[in-house]
């Protein structure tokens, strides 16, 4: 009987001890998140475009295959361009 009663007690002190780190653990998310110059959401939009914008450029490398030399310019010679 005693044994029961205190996995009893030790049980709701545990479950306590879980909502309160919990708690603690959102209120510093939410202070970290605010402290932030970019929210996350448009951190996540400017990586994922970036992401998109680089599977595009190699999707377009694969399908036109390697550049010869021909043609890429190096930068000296974009810069003599008219």
């Amino acid at each position: 009987m005693g044994g029961g009663a205190l996995v009893g007690i030790g049980g709701l002190l545990g479950f306590s001890c879980v909502l309160l780190l919990s708690s603690a653990i959102v209120s510093a998310t939410r202070r970290w998140v605010n402290q932030l110059e970019r929210p996350p959401r448009e951190t996540a939009k400017l990586r994922w475009g970036q992401a998109r914008a680089a599977a595009a450029a190699g999707a377009e490398a694969w399908r036109n295959g390697p550049a010869t030399q021909s043609q890429v310019a190096s930068p000296r010679q974009r810069a003599n361009r008219p």
